[in-house]
């Protein structure tokens, strides 16, 4: 029996006292698990079923949503699937439910690949690949998009985990949020502005217990440091886990669903999502990056265990 998400290619490291374990998918390059020292980092599911909630999956060539799945292309209207029913968007990119071709495969590495076709509302033909590497405190996303076009494409690229910190409810986690401006959404989640969230509920900066937060917004004002950003979630015992990611991802959505279909049953989880464009992006054209014919983009970003 094949499981819903194709091959699962398990990782592990051994490196100075630390041992990492992950599980990467066949279908979406997804992040089935990822563990270090026991201790897991990001939400799981079982073999048997698919991502609850988008979880771990890669979104390309868009994150988030497109407001009914309509934009314009020098000046022809495009229409994508719709692929969010109840809001009517189309939503996660085009290869969700696409299975990748494996490429290399190490103990502690995986690098796999797919092909973004022309097809409804995207004329465009795209390669991509995605690699997960195992680092000594976590894990190593990097990602190529190679423009096959014989015209500019357009292209963001984000990624959904949901974090954890081990057995930690995640209720009783800290997240703390370095971005300084939050995306306002109309009823459909599509941007409608975009504004500071310094002295509102919005502002993460602090660190806010998860217990008081039921949130779904994308958030920009992204602070870079050292040429990363870092977002985090901490236990009450101190322990954290972070989301870093490079430059390319000027942008983060975070989640807090309060039934999350975890394996143990419905309860709330978090995703903080790097995005390098917020939602909407074919429209607006905000973050979007247009690739020349031939251009390949790399960018990268990872889950590690601070502390």
């Amino acid at each position: 029996m094949h499981a819903p998400t194709g091959t699962q290619y398990a990782l592990h490291l051994e490196h100075d006292g630390a041992v990492v374990d992950a599980i990467v998918t066949e279908v979406a390059a997804g992040l089935r698990s990822l563990e270090v020292n026991g201790t897991a980092l990001v939400e799981t599911f079982p073999e048997t079923s698919t991502p609850p909630g988008a979880a771990g999956i890669v979104l390309v060539p868009w994150p988030n949503r497109v407001a009914g799945g309509r934009w314009m292309l020098d000046g022809a209207p495009q229409q994508l699937d719709v692929t969010e029913v109840k809001t009517g968007n189309a939503i996660h990119g085009l290869l969700r439910f696409t299975g990748y071709r494996l490429v290399e495969r190490e103990a502690s590495r995986v690098l796999q690949t797919a092909t973004v076709f022309p097809q409804h509302g995207y004329p465009f033909l795209l390669e991509t690949t995605v690699e997960h590497a195992l680092t000594p405190d976590g894990l190593a996303v990097t990602h190529t998009v190679t423009n096959r076009s014989a015209v500019a494409a357009p292209v963001a690229v984000g990624a959904h985990p949901y974090l954890r910190v081990g057995e930690v409810p995640v209720d009783e986690l800290v997240l703390t949020l370095d971005a300084s401006t939050r995306f306002v959404t109309d009823e459909a989640q599509i941007p409608v502005g975009e504004e500071p969230v310094a002295g509102t509920d919005f502002d993460l900066t602090q660190g806010r217990r998860i217990g008081d937060l039921t949130i779904d917004h994308g958030y920009g004002g992204v602070r870079v440091t050292d040429g990363r950003s870092v977002q985090s979630l901490e236990a009450p015992d101190g322990r954290r886990v972070e989301l870093w990611a490079d430059t390319s991802f000027a942008f983060v959505q975070v989640f807090t669903p309060v039934a999350f279909a975890a394996p143990e049953g419905p309860r709330r989880a978090v995703a903080i999502e790097p995005m390098t464009a917020p939602a909407n992006a074919l429209n607006s054209g905000e973050g979007l990056r247009w690739l020349a014919p031939g251009e390949t983009w790399r960018l990268a970003w990872g889950i590690r265990r601070a502390a």
